[in-house]
């Protein structure tokens, strides 16, 4: 049996702009990718107020676009690409694909649709300890995953 995918997404949102940033996803054998994303510059508010967010970063080690997608297409072909359903991932997959103008190789679903035996709300709290336990900072989307995988191993959908 195949194991199920996850992806997750780090993002700048201010009042006058939503862009990824950042973002990791699981492979079929259950390692992570991780890429930072060089920004498209209709993204970029007039004003450059991106928060706390460091564009030069951004534009100097991000992946473009273009290779991101390609990447995607590559590693999660017609996979069903599970999320912890708490952010816009499916907006920011949707600012990507239309960026190149191409279609997301994956449907995203959220993790209530792969572990039924919970609802959100208990879900999210185990997400949670379970990053708390590994000491990992939750706003890495590579961490974000790694508690993905660690749920669905411990609801029997993974080998360990």
């Amino acid at each position: 049996m195949p194991l199920p995918r996850f992806l997750d997404i780090e993002y700048c949102q201010t009042d006058d702009t939503l862009f990824p940033t950042a973002m990791s996803w699981s492979l079929e054998d259950g390692r992570l990718k991780t890429v930072v994303i060089a920004p498209e510059d209709s993204w970029i508010p007039e004003d450059g107020d991106l928060g706390d967010i460091d564009l030069l970063y951004l534009e100097e080690q991000g992946v473009p676009l273009i290779e991101l997608a390609r990447e995607l297409h590559q590693d999660l072909p017609d996979q069903t690409v599970f999320t912890d359903g708490m952010d816009p991932d499916e907006i920011l997959v949707d600012l990507i694909f239309t960026a190149v103008s191409m279609e997301a190789p994956f449907e995203i679903a959220p993790i209530t649709e792969l572990i039924t035996t919970s609802d959100t709300d208990r879900l999210e709290d185990r997400r949670r300890q379970l990053l708390f336990d590994e000491g990992l900072e939750p706003t890495q989307s590579e961490n974000g995953v790694y508690a993905l995988l660690l749920l669905a191993r411990e609801e029997g959908l993974l080998e360990d």
